[in-house]
């Protein structure tokens, strides 16, 4: 594996972060960066098979709400890199496996290290100082980026035989406490989320999206229909109530001129 491919696929692993952050052009996606490994390494086939072969293990899961989840892109970048190196898809996803496990405390600590930066951004709206807000967002990318790239260069560059072992070495309370801090950032997640929803008018909808998932066993995707059902008759009602208050505004604002004159 020669330094110019390292470097590509620690510079992906960096914008892709970004680009999770803000555009959102699903560069993440791990068959899109087995995709991007495999052209960089010269066997477009085996970084496909490697990236779908993660993006299964994914399918239906999101960070939402501030929970982290197996970063099977880094796993991506990584297995088929050793898979094209070794010959072999199996030592590809053996390692990329493992490797996506355990970078997810990696995220944790990228958002760890990002406070700082937004509490820089919460002074700086504080003081009414938008440059000084603008740059703690700038800055907070940072930590995120690099708890990403670092990873994925330290692996390419060190080879397998180093990731298997530090995996295998990693002390079990750490990994437990690692565990404990991602099993409660979701709960704090969908906490600041449903702070800012508006619960007091569409509370229901919230309790029967619960009752749906933890007493009738209605998978994530059929709640998300349901929810999608009531959310597009709640739309339908809206546009069709909005040119019936247009017009009472504009007779009011004109029988308010009438008077005056």
């Amino acid at each position: 594996m020669g330094f110019p491919q390292i470097i590509a696929l620690t510079v992906y692993a960096a914008f892709v972060t970004w680009e999770m952050l803000g555009p959102q052009f699903y560069l993440s996606k791990p068959v899109i960066a087995g995709l991007f490994a495999g052209a960089v390494m010269g066997d477009v086939a085996t970084g496909l098979f490697i990236g779908g072969t993660l993006q299964l293990m994914v399918l239906g899961v999101g960070t939402y709400g501030g929970s982290s989840i197996p970063d099977y892109m880094s796993g991506a970048l990584i297995g088929t890199a050793f898979a094209v190196t070794t010959g072999s898809t199996e030592i590809g996803l053996a390692i990329a496996v493992p490797v996506g496990l355990l970078l997810v405390q990696c995220d944790i600590l990228g958002r760890f290290c990002n406070t700082a930066f937004q509490n820089m951004a919460d002074a700086g709206a504080e003081e009414k100082n938008w440059r000084k807000v603008e740059l703690g967002c700038l800055l907070g990318t940072i930590p995120w980026c690099l708890s990403r790239a670092i990873p994925v260069f330290l692996c390419l560059a060190l080879g397998q035989d180093v990731v298997a072992s530090l995996a295998a070495a990693a002390p079990e309370w750490l990994l437990n406490g690692f565990k404990c801090v991602s099993g409660m950032l979701p709960a704090v997640g969908i906490a600041i989320l449903l702070h800012f929803m508006p619960l007091n008018r569409f509370w229901p909808y919230a309790l029967l999206g619960f009752v749906l998932a933890a007493y009738l066993n209605v998978p994530m995707l059929g709640v998300a229909l349901v929810g999608l059902a009531f959310a597009a008759v709640k739309y339908y009602e809206f546009t069709q109530q909005k040119p019936a208050v247009a017009a009472v505004a504009a007779s009011t604002e004109g029988g308010t001129i009438d008077d005056d004159e």
